[in-house]
């Protein structure tokens, strides 16, 4: 059970981070939800949370912007105290083969999808090494792992979130902070809905289907509660990358 635990998840009015949200919450975790657009769904999540018993507060952030997330992060530990749990899930695609990608497509996504959890990290990191505890999950990709034909700025940004994670768990260990990656394969989000079942990749999956937000969420709260797991990619894609 995380209850007293304070999780901060950056993309999650949405999508994955929405169901972790959901599922740390129904742990007992208070939920700060970070997101670049929050909109009605931010403020009707923060509702849900709040109807299961757990604090809930939605912050705006451009994750890419170093100085916005040092704000960011100090707005919630006034609210909230602290950060004990850190999900990096924000990102994006801009797909393109690499013979006509235009540049600021490639910055765009190696911006959002890696330098932000930098960004999160590097912030959240000294309220780790003060409290000497905390977890991190950086949501990789299959696409990160094997590649992916007209994704190379996305594959790049994920094989790059590897690295950073591998690299901040040795880092990190000697503090009782644990930081892990998930990579996913296709998960049932809006940023996959125009993949249709004839594609080939999706006949590349054994288990042949998409994986749901909340399987994924089972997972990362899985990584939240384990305390002896540090700098693992662990796959859930449906066996596609075996």
């Amino acid at each position: 059970m995380l209850k007293g635990k304070v999780a901060l998840i950056t993309g999650g009015a949405r999508g994955i981070g929405k169901a972790t949200a959901l599922k740390l919450a129904s742990q007992g975790a208070d939920i700060a939800i970070v997101d670049y657009d929050l909109g009605d769904e931010a403020a009707d999540l923060c509702k849900q949370l709040q109807d299961m018993g757990v604090k809930a507060e939605a912050f705006q952030c451009d994750v890419v912007d170093f100085q916005a997330v040092k704000e960011t992060v100090d707005a919630v530990k006034q609210i909230f105290g602290t950060v004990d749990i850190l999900i990096n899930n924000a990102g994006i695609t801009r797909d393109g083969l690499i013979m006509s990608m235009k540049e600021e497509a490639f910055d765009s996504v190696l911006d959002i999808n890696l330098k932000g959890a930098f960004n999160m990290i590097r912030h959240c990191t000294p309220l780790f090494v003060k409290q000497r505890g905390g977890k991190i999950v950086n949501l990789s990709s299959v696409a990160g792992i094997m590649g992916n034909a007209g994704q190379a700025n996305y594959s790049a940004s994920k094989a790059g979130m590897i690295g950073l994670t591998k690299s901040v768990a040795r880092e990190l260990a000697s503090r009782n902070v644990c930081c892990n990656a998930i990579a996913p394969g296709f998960i049932k989000t809006n940023m996959t809905e125009d993949i249709s079942k004839d594609n080939p990749l999706m006949q590349a999956i054994p288990l042949g289907r998409q994986g749901l937000p909340e399987e994924v969420a089972e997972l990362i709260a899985f990584l939240c509660a384990s305390d002896y797991i540090t700098g693992e990619v662990i796959r859930i894609d449906g066996g596609m990358a075996i």
